[in-house]
């Protein structure tokens, strides 16, 4: 097979070639260099963005002529009596169970109780006697001071007489009050409602033992005056100011779940618990339609007078140091004022601002230690919510 010559390249395609080499490895050495100082500048911006701060915002709330605040109540009757038995004896009856309407004077049960019967007739016997002794005592008495008038009998025996007949009355004075008592005894066998209202306890038996006392034992009866009810509520310190006779409130409870029901402050004890730091108040309320029991719970809500120039604002959002209290506000271009602000009451979860802020500030929820005036922060898009209502877990800790 012939061989066939094989012909080199010419010089003007290696010089092409060379140059389009050099030409590629220029671009791609471009393109390195582009993409390095882009990416460079990315992490530049990026490295500038993460050193301002992003903040969450909180927004005041205006203080109003009024305040809610929601506390525990304990609702009692407004009368209240346990029945105690005065005499020994055996129940021989009873007429009224729990639940049962009652009038003042109705009978409850009545007592056995012969020991005291065989007392009063002993008694009743013995004056009797005595009445009959001063009798014949003070007809001696008078026959004498006659026989004396006449000189027929001395001087002393007439005053011997008259003061027999004068023993003999006492001795009927004191067996009478005696008789009287035991008569006063007998009428403790019968036990009676103190007044108009409901059973509310029945802890007797047919034939059980009695044994008369008061407040030792166990009470016979318990009688409730329902008509009124009392609700007492433990206010802390804070805002025992704005407490006054005849403030109205409302209160709920959870047998009745939306229902609210109107209470007037009627007492006020004027006097701050030591170890809770809280003021008993009693509020009353009508109970006509008998859906208030004795022992139940229910939230009652004041509404207590505020200052309408106060404002709330997050217990979070304080700034404590040594410039005091601040508060970290931002102005129109999103940089960091701070301002010092005076407190009102602490309510848990938010503060009371008396002087130091205005409704139209925005107020930075959390700030940062490192905030100091003129910064610039990022605000994020959520915000906190101070809450309106003091609640009882709250107001509890003042």
């Amino acid at each position: 097979m012939p061989s066939e010559d094989i012909k080199a390249p010419g010089r003007r395609s290696l010089v092409t070639a060379a140059a389009a080499a050099v030409l590629l490895a220029s671009v791609v050495v471009g393109y390195g260099f582009m993409t390095r100082a882009q990416s460079k500048q990315e992490v530049v911006q990026w490295t500038n963005t993460q050193t301002i701060p992003t903040v969450a915002l909180a927004k005041l709330i205006p203080g109003g002529a009024h305040q809610t605040l929601t506390l525990p109540g304990n609702i009692q009757p407004f009368n209240r009596a346990a029945i105690f038995a005065r005499v020994n004896g055996y129940v021989k009856s009873w007429d009224h169970d729990i639940g049962s309407s009652v009038k003042a004077g109705q009978v409850l049960a009545t007592i056995d109780a012969p020991d005291l019967d065989q007392q009063l007739g002993q008694a009743k016997a013995t004056l009797a006697s005595v009445r009959a002794n001063h009798q014949i005592a003070s007809l001696t008495a008078n026959r004498n001071n006659i026989l004396l008038q006449k000189q027929i009998v001395a001087q002393q025996l007439a005053d011997q007489t008259t003061a027999d007949e004068k023993a003999k009355e006492a001795v009927v004075d004191a067996n009478e009050a005696n008789v009287r008592q035991l008569e006063a005894m007998q009428s403790f066998k019968t036990l009676a409602a103190p007044f108009d209202g409901v059973v509310t306890a029945r802890n007797v038996e047919l034939g059980m033992l009695i044994n008369s006392g008061g407040g030792s034992g166990q009470a016979i009866f318990e009688v409730s005056d329902l008509h009124r009810v009392r609700i007492f509520v433990q206010v802390p310190q804070s805002f025992t100011a704005g407490l006054a006779p005849g403030m109205k409130a409302t209160f709920e409870m959870p047998q009745y779940p939306g229902v609210q029901f109107d209470a007037t402050v009627s007492h006020i004890s004027k006097s701050i618990n030591a170890s809770s730091h809280s003021m008993q108040v009693e509020l009353q309320a009508d109970n006509a339609a008998g859906k208030f029991f004795g022992g139940s719970y229910c939230n009652v809500h004041f509404q207590i007078p505020t200052d309408a120039n106060l404002v709330k604002i997050p217990s979070t959002a304080l700034i404590t140091g040594n410039q005091g209290m601040q508060v970290a506000t931002l102005d129109s271009n999103n940089k960091v004022v701070l301002k010092s602000v005076k407190l009102g009451r602490d309510l848990g979860d938010s503060v009371e601002v008396i002087t130091g802020l205005t409704p139209s500030d925005r107020i930075i929820n959390s700030p940062p230690e490192t905030l100091v005036t003129g910064d610039t922060v990022r605000v994020a898009g959520a915000t906190s919510q101070v809450a309106g209502p003091v609640s009882s877990s709250s107001a509890s800790r003042q």
